[in-house]
């Protein structure tokens, strides 16, 4: 099998999870929300560090077993 073809399968099991996973989780505290009359400023700071870490451990983890 090629590494083409096993990094797929691998991005497509990982994102199957995430997506089963993204109901349970809902928002994530820590994101910053601030709501002003009819207008709402969102900065998910710590859903950018989630998936930083989760992204960097999968990647990590790829070149690991090359």
């Amino acid at each position: 099998m090629g590494d083409l073809s096993r990094t797929l399968m691998v991005l497509g099991v990982v994102l199957f999870i995430v997506g089963l996973c993204l109901p349970l989780i809902g928002k994530i505290p820590g994101d910053i929300v601030i709501k002003k009359g009819n207008v709402t400023f969102m900065f998910p700071i710590v859903t950018c560090l989630v998936i930083s870490l989760v992204l960097s451990l999968i990647f990590y983890l790829i070149n690991h077993f090359r």
